[in-house]
């Protein structure tokens, strides 16, 4: 059964993956739903789910198939974003090459090959004393923070605090999370064109 932290931390995490969605169709090309587009790739971020006492999110990213013919060539290119990626500062749970049949009309079937990445996040690092300590104690000194939520589920200002770190890491550690697999695609297309 979740904990009031644990439903209070997944809403938290939701607007700070929403920011992050905003940004980089802002950034990028814009496509339906989560998605956005980048140098021919076509990425998704997942909203939050809460379970076993952590976060998780996925990250997927098309496999470019106007560019890479077979699934020989798709395995071979699957292979090598998951060396990249098992390398990084924030390793996927699990990275796993998934093919969505999509059939938005029932007249037409269309296979897209994706890479799908898996992240958990324990609550508890979701958030740093440190920062949340220094903000409050610049809000106690009388200096204005309009990112601070007011959350009426959180009866403290530090409570406040928290999930507004809460939001923050979550953006950041999931931007990191996309611009890696950004440049994993990158540096695999360029092998390829090389």
């Amino acid at each position: 059964m979740p904990t009031m932290k644990g439903l209070l931390f997944n809403q938290f995490a939701a607007e700070g993956l929403n920011s992050l969605v905003e940004e980089m169709q802002s950034k990028y090309t814009t496509k339906k739903g989560r998605r956005f587009n980048e140098n021919n790739v076509t990425y998704e971020v997942s909203r939050p789910s809460l379970k076993d006492g952590a976060i998780e999110y996925e990250i997927s990213s098309k496999i470019p198939e106007d560019e890479i013919k077979g699934s020989k060539e798709m395995q071979g290119y699957f292979t090598k974003i998951k060396k990249i990626l098992s390398k990084g500062k924030f390793i996927p749970e699990s990275i796993e090459m998934e093919n969505i049949v999509w059939d938005s009309k029932k007249n037409t079937e269309k296979k897209r090959n994706y890479v799908k990445l898996l992240y958990k996040l324990p609550l508890d690092d979701l958030f740093d004393n440190e920062v949340v300590t220094k903000r409050y104690e610049s809000i106690l000194a009388g200096k204005d923070d309009v990112d601070i939520p007011h959350s009426p589920s959180a009866f403290t200002m530090t409570g406040n605090v928290v999930l507004a770190d809460v939001r923050d890491t979550m953006q950041n550690v999931v931007r990191d999370n996309v611009e890696n697999l950004i440049d994993a695609n990158k540096q695999v297309k360029a092998v390829l064109k090389g």
